[in-house]
């Protein structure tokens, strides 16, 4: 099922992510140091570089996808075409040749 598309373009959605990842950015290379000494701590600490970079991932990634909707950059999409059925073949019937 297709689902339609409006033509306003996310530029509140573009503004917002780009901000955060900036953010993100700017926090981890401001205090990547005491960042890097929380997470070498172990314990419920060694989650942390997993969790920061699905974090930075996704506001980045959904940064992008807005940025180029914006910009009027989309992905080609192909027509759905009907797929001619096989025609089926009469059922084998196994022959003893004795």
């Amino acid at each position: 099922m297709a689902t339609k598309q409006s033509n306003s373009k996310p530029i509140g959605k573009t503004i917002l992510f780009g901000a955060l990842t900036a953010a993100f950015y700017t926090g981890f290379f401001a205090y990547g140091d005491n960042i890097a000494a929380h997470f070498a701590q172990g314990s419920f600490w060694a989650a942390g570089p997993i969790v920061t970079v699905f974090a930075v991932s996704y506001l980045h990634g959904e940064f992008a996808n807005n940025l180029w909707q914006v910009l009027g950059v989309n992905a080609i999409t192909k027509e759905t075409r009907k797929t001619v059925e096989a025609t089926q073949r009469p059922a084998q019937r196994p022959v003893l040749n004795a």
